[in-house]
């Protein structure tokens, strides 16, 4: 009889502990999902975000650069200055997949690019970060006369993103990367090694205030001969990059306008070829468009 007793006895117990169990798992898988995106835009200024957008998703891409604020007496700040443009389409095949192409106005470059999803910081802090890697191919399609060899037009671009979101109002990304022209003017390096360091701040449910640096840390040979093969430029080396700007945000556009006094869009041309610098007074107006489009 003793023995029905705790037959009984461990028979009401196990399904309380089992339940108990359940509960346990489940608080645990909730609180291991992934963070919300640090980002709200595909972009912070003059560099890629960790930003993925939902699977099947295109996204079209306009990024405008303005002239020079300080350059010409009736350029009314920039805007009636030699504008750069770019026009771009990405597409998410997969959640943690991007690929993409753009062209670009001044130097008729043709970027053909990626993003990877690596890892996805969590709400519970197991992972505290995000780390994505983007990556492009650029072609210079400018007339054959610009080059020796058709190889001579080819560029490229490696950077591992690093981001975190720390509160709904505050994210930080540091981005370290590699930038490689196959030919550059004399007294230049192939390769540039650099780093960006961009943060954004909400100050409303859809406005943020954004703030992008890009540092190059390899250092040209100057040419005094001026012997460029290729262009007749003098290597001088590289400008940081500096800009800060407003973004917009809704369920499927991005808006951002920003002051810089970096020209180029592609990336590998700023860290190699920027000379403006922004605390002299070397400023572009500038604005970015993104659209989604969902299937």
């Amino acid at each position: 009889m003793r023995s029905l007793k705790m037959f009984l006895l461990l028979s009401c117990c196990v399904p309380l502990f089992a339940m108990g169990q359940e509960t346990e798992s489940d608080t645990v898988e909730v609180a291991d999902k992934p963070q919300r995106p640090a980002f709200e835009s595909s972009f912070i200024i003059d560099n890629p975000t960790d930003v993925l957008n939902l699977k099947n998703t295109l996204e079209a891409v306009i990024n405008h650069r303005m002239g020079l604020t300080n350059e010409g007496d009736n350029d009314l700040l920039g805007i009636y200055g030699q504008a750069n443009i770019r026009i771009g389409l990405t597409f998410t095949p997969h959640e943690r997949v991007q690929i993409g192409f753009g062209t670009e106005k001044i130097n008729k470059y043709q970027d053909f690019n990626w993003k990877l999803a690596l890892l996805r910081q969590t709400r519970s802090d197991r992972i505290p970060v995000n780390i994505s890697y983007y990556g492009n191919f650029v072609i210079d399609a400018r007339k054959k006369e610009n080059f020796v060899l058709d190889q001579h037009r080819y560029s490229y671009f490696h950077q591992v993103i690093i981001s975190r979101r720390f509160n709904p109002n505050f994210s930080l990304q540091v981005a370290p990367s590699v930038s490689h022209f196959n030919v550059v003017p004399i007294g230049m390096e192939n390769d540039v090694i650099s780093l960006s360091i961009g943060g954004r701040y909400k100050i409303s449910s859809q406005t943020s205030i954004l703030l992008d640096y890009s540092q190059p840390f390899t250092d040209f040979e100057e040419d005094p001969a001026n012997q460029n093969p290729v262009a007749g430029l003098d290597a001088i080396n590289p400008t940081a990059g500096f800009s800060i700007g407003v973004e917009f945000r809704t369920s499927s556009h991005a808006f951002q306008l920003y002051a810089s006094n970096l020209k180029g869009i592609v990336s590998q041309d700023n860290y190699f070829y920027n000379t403006k610098d922004f605390f002299d007074g070397d400023i572009l107006i500038g604005f970015t468009i993104t659209r989604l489009y969902n299937f």
